[in-house]
């Protein structure tokens, strides 16, 4: 077993489901102490058992990214159950579709105050902890759909996670002299019901990528999984303000 993580704590937002679940267990098989985040504490415990059923260890902590006081509490509770924290996962996301001139400005709120405002919120939280205590790691999910591919009725999704991409890209030149790593994946359509249209199944999906990406297929959650790891490890340790790009030729 790789144990690049070893005597790291680590912190994932979104980590019921999808690719902040497969993130969370993926840093605990490498010897993390993993903290899972959430708004909803079953999902999370789920994550937690899946871990500890593997040999690793995690706690669950609910927390609402939208809030800054539950942010700050998020890490305050991550430092006093387990001494610190040295890399952060902010993953925390959601979507609504809709062409803009139809779309309820309520969805439009939504999006921006998890996707973006939450990732805000997250690094400022983290950074605040991490540059008074040796530095760290922190990695965003952004989105293939937003700085690099733009699709009809994900407008405002596309904007919230594009913008994602600028404030990890700023956040990183601001914040590397203090030891703190700030990089972001953007995966392009993965196996999670994010990338289901409504009404749709995942065979009907898996004949739909033959037919539109370049690979043919949709990611695995293991795979942005490692894409996370390694960003998050040294192996990475000269990689600043970059936004990996997974998306199996979609944007290439």
């Amino acid at each position: 077993m790789n144990a690049r993580f070893t005597g790291k704590v680590v912190l994932v937002t979104g980590a019921g489901s999808g690719i902040g679940r497969a993130t969370a267990c993926a840093f605990a098989r490498e010897g993390a102490v993993v903290v899972a985040a959430g708004r909803n504490a079953e999902p999370l415990e789920q994550t937690v058992k899946l871990i500890e059923s593997e040999g690793g260890a995690a706690t669950a902590v609910t927390a609402d990214v939208t809030s800054s006081a539950d942010v700050a509490r998020l890490v305050a509770t991550t430092v006093r159950r387990h001494g610190g924290l040295h890399i952060a996962f902010n993953n925390a996301g959601t979507l609504e579709a809709g062409a803009l001139a139809d779309m309820d400005e309520a969805a439009w709120d939504r999006q921006l105050a998890v996707n973006l405002t939450g990732t805000f919120l997250s690094m400022k939280h983290e950074i605040a902890h991490m540059r008074t205590h040796g530095g760290g790691v922190i990695v965003n999910t952004a989105s293939n759909v937003g700085a690099h591919i733009r699709l009809p009725s994900l407008g405002a999704y596309a904007a919230t996670k594009a913008a994602v991409s600028t404030l990890t890209q700023a956040a990183a030149k601001e914040h590397i002299g203090e030891g703190i790593r700030i990089n972001a994946v953007s995966p392009g359509p993965t196996d999670t019901p994010m990338s289901l249209r409504p009404g749709e199944n995942a065979d009907q999906r898996a004949e739909r990528m033959k037919q539109t990406l370049p690979i043919g297929r949709v990611g695995a959650l293991d795979e942005i999984a490692a894409a996370v790891l390694w960003l998050a490890s040294p192996e990475a340790g000269f990689t600043v303000g970059h936004d990996l790009v997974l998306d199996g030729g979609a944007s290439a």
